[in-house]
């Protein structure tokens, strides 16, 4: 997907800091990011990084201490409370939990947000009713949360995120308490939305395999800091960061079995069909190794994913394999600090 350069969500020198009784903490500093009108953007870290403290000062839900938020033209931090409350009508946002209303039907739940805007009735149902049949659950609208799964409540709370025509999507860890069949569904309901409705979506996730399903560019927020910013391709290609690094390469777990001094890791990425590669090379290069670890699909026949293999010890084998590799349309590069990520 080609995104135009607009720019509907830029923020610049943003620091968020918290104090209390306990101190002073720091969630937020220094914070510099674009996002492009009509991209599906990818916010990712570790559990208080400060990536839902950012999509919070997104929508001005949380006041930044210092810096600027400016969304579609407008400075957030410059609004007056009745065009703050506008503005944020133009950013749904869904969340882990779904946070529906339990004693309202999902029509009911969906219609909410209008009449709060203000909303005619027949006209709320009509929009509702509209919205269910785009999240595939026309058949359930008279079914209370109590009664739908965890995939159709969170089909119900994007619904609802959509019911005032928003132009941004925001989605904090919107798929984390959903098992991964659901959650493909529902990635897949994301893309097709940013598609059809050309609405910006910002996703929140610690899941690096969220953001390799569904965003054309990510950052990597680190201690409360954005540590790299790139096209998904550029950053799980060729992560820069030690926190990239560490979201995209396998665990410690699986490194604690290191035990070589040298490392290849092999990247497909559709440009290859799933072919036996490692062991062709193998018979090529008369080169035994070990496979450390490897996530891999199969997409229409075309190979998707990550393998991390142990070279052999003698050089001149190993320099044999990295070059068979450089022939076979995947993007290899030796990891020296495997053993140590």
């Amino acid at each position: 997907m080609n995104v135009a350069q607009d720019v509907i969500v830029r923020i610049q020198g943003l620091n968020k800091t918290f104090r209390g009784r306990a101190g002073t903490v720091v969630a937020l500093n220094g914070i510099d990011l674009d996002i492009y009108r009509g991209e599906i953007f990818g916010i990712i870290g570790l559990s208080g990084a400060g990536k839902s403290t950012l999509v919070r000062c997104i929508n001005f839900l949380e006041k930044p201490t210092e810096g600027t938020v400016t969304v579609d033209g407008q400075e957030l931090g410059k609004l007056s409370k009745k065009q703050l409350l506008e503005a944020r009508r133009s950013m749904g946002m869904i969340f882990q939990q779904f946070n529906l209303l339990q004693q309202r039907t999902a029509l009911q739940n969906i219609c909410f947000p209008l009449e709060i805007a203000g909303t005619s009735k027949a006209d709320a149902e009509k929009r509702a009713r509209e919205l269910l049949e785009i999240v595939g659950l026309s058949d359930r609208a008279d079914n209370y949360p109590s009664q739908l799964s965890g995939g159709q409540q969170q089909r119900v709370a994007i619904a609802r995120a959509l019911a005032t025509n928003p132009k941004i999507l925001l989605c904090d860890e919107a798929t984390s308490a959903l098992d991964p069949t659901t959650t493909r569904s529902i990635l897949a309901l994301l893309k097709e939305i940013n598609k059809t409705l050309g609405i910006t979506i910002i996703v929140i996730t610690h899941e690096m395999a969220v953001i390799e399903e569904i965003c054309q560019r990510v950052a990597i927020i680190d201690s409360s800091r954005i540590a790299e910013v790139g096209t998904v391709d550029e950053v799980f290609t060729r992560p820069k960061s030690a926190m990239a690094k560490q979201l995209i390469y396998p665990d410690g777990k699986r490194n604690s079995l290191a035990t070589g001094k040298r490392y290849c890791r092999i990247v497909f990425d559709g440009n290859s069909s799933f072919e036996p590669v490692v062991s062709n090379m193998v018979l090529e290069c008369k080169a035994p190794v070990n496979i450390m670890f490897a996530d891999t699909k199969n997409i229409d026949g075309k190979a998707y994913g990550q393998m991390i293999l142990q070279l052999p010890e003698d050089e001149r084998a190993a320099k044999r394999a990295l070059a068979y590799l450089e022939t076979q349309n995947v993007h290899a590069e030796e990891v020296a600090d495997y053993a140590s990520v």
